[in-house]
C-alpha cells in the first residue's frame, strides 16, 4: 500500500484541518503510513489553534493521484468539495458528519458518519475504540474543531456528545474551554485585512440543488455592519465568481458569533428560491435571519428543498 493521504474539504476550516491531523495520527498509531494534507491554506482561526498547540499546518495539495493510490476523507464526502482528482484514487475511509451526496466508490470502504456537530467528535470515539491515547496537542486541535463547528455550542448542530467530547479534550489539552473557545472564535473574525475575493473563499462550499449549482459561503464576525459596508464590492466579487465557476447563485452567510444571528447577501438567479427557502422577502439582495448560525442545518437543507420543488 502506498502512503495514505488524509484530508478534509476545499477551503478548509478548523475541523477539516484538525480532524485530518487527528485521524492521520490515529492511523499511524494503528500501523498505517498516513499523512494529513490540506486542500487549502488554514484560515486565521485555524492558524490561531495550530499556534496555540505548537502544530504545523499540513502541506497543501491540489492533486493527489500523482503521489498515492489511497486516500481517506474527513469532514466531507461530496466529490465537488474534495480534491480535484478524487475519482482517480481509491477511497479507503470516510469520517464525516454531513449529508451523503454525490459520492460513490468502486471498492468497499470504511464509512463512519454520525449526526453530531463536528467530525472531531467522531474521531475522539475512534481513538477510544482503538485504545489509543490522544496527545495533548492533537486534543487541542480536536477541541478547537468542535468549538469552531458548534460556535461554542450555540449552533443547532451541537449535541451533548460534542459538549462531552469538548470537555474531555479541554482537560487533556489543559485549557479552559470557555475562555479559550471565545478567544479562538474571535481570532477568526478579523476580516478588515482581506479582499472581497478572500472573504468569499474563506469557508465556501458548492452544492447541486435541482438543476442549479449553488455556492454557499460563510464568514463569522462580531459586527454585521462592518461586513455589509462592503456590500457593493462583495456583490461584484460574487458575480465574478458565478461567471468564472458557472455558479447559478452565490449565497454569502454573515454570522454574528456574539448574538447568534446571521444576514445573507445573494448574487445570481433564481433569487425567488431564496425567498421561498426562508419564507421572507429580499431587500437590496439581503435578508436578516435571526437565530441562524449553521449553514449545514439552517441554510443548505432549506435551499435544497426550495430548489427541488
Amino acid at each position: 500500500m502506498s502512503k495514505v493521504l488524509i484530508f478534509g474539504h476545499q477551503n478548509p476550516d478548523t475541523d477539516a484541518i484538525g480532524a485530518a491531523l487527528a485521524f492521520a495520527h490515529l492511523q499511524k498509531e494503528l500501523g498505517v503510513d498516513a499523512e494529513a494534507v490540506a486542500l487549502g491554506t488554514p484560515n486565521e482561526e485555524t492558524e490561531y489553534a495550530l499556534n496555540q498547540f505548537g502544530l504545523i499546518a499540513p502541506r497543501v495539495v491540489e492533486k493527489v493521484a500523482g503521489e498515492t493510490q489511497d486516500v481517506m476523507l474527513v469532514d466531507h464526502n461530496e466529490f465537488q468539495q474534495s480534491v480535484s482528482d478524487i475519482e482517480e484514487v481509491n477511497i479507503l475511509a470516510v469520517v464525516d458528519h454531513h449529508r451523503i451526496a454525490n459520492f460513490q466508490t468502486a471498492n468497499p470502504l470504511y464509512y463512519r458518519a454520525e449526526p453530531v456537530g463536528c467530525t472531531s467528535t467522531i474521531v475522539l470515539k475512534l481513538y477510544k475504540e482503538n485504545n489509543v491515547t490522544v496527545p495533548k496537542e492533537i486534543a487541542g486541535m480536536m477541541l478547537s474543531a468542535i468549538v469552531s463547528d458548534t460556535l461554542l455550542f450555540k449552533s443547532p448542530t451541537s449535541t451533548e456528545e460534542d459538549m462531552k467530547a469538548a470537555k474531555e479534550l479541554a482537560a487533556i489539552a489543559d485549557v479552559d474551554l470557555e475562555s479559550y473557545g471565545l478567544e479562538m472564535l474571535k481570532a477568526g473574525t478579523n476580516l478588515s485585512t482581506k479582499t472581497e475575493a478572500e472573504l468569499l473563499d474563506l469557508d465556501a462550499k458548492s452544492f447541486p440543488m435541482g438543476d442549479k449549482t449553488i455556492r454557499v459561503a460563510q464568514v463569522n464576525t462580531v459586527d454585521l455592519a462592518e461586513v455589509f459596508a462592503r456590500q457593493e464590492a462583495l456583490e461584484a466579487a460574487m458575480i465574478v465568481e458565478n461567471t468564472k465557476n458557472k455558479y447559478d447563485l452565490f449565497v454569502l452567510l454573515v454570522t454574528n458569533i456574539l448574538n447568534s444571528d446571521s444576514e445573507i447577501l445573494i448574487a445570481g438567479e433564481p433569487k425567488e428560491k431564496v425567498e421561498v427557502a426562508f419564507n421572507t422577502k429580499l431587500e437590496n439582495n439581503r435578508v436578516f435571519l435571526p437565530g441562524v448560525v449553521s449553514r449545514k442545518k439552517q441554510v443548505v437543507p432549506q435551499l435544497t428543498e426550495a430548489f427541488e420543488k
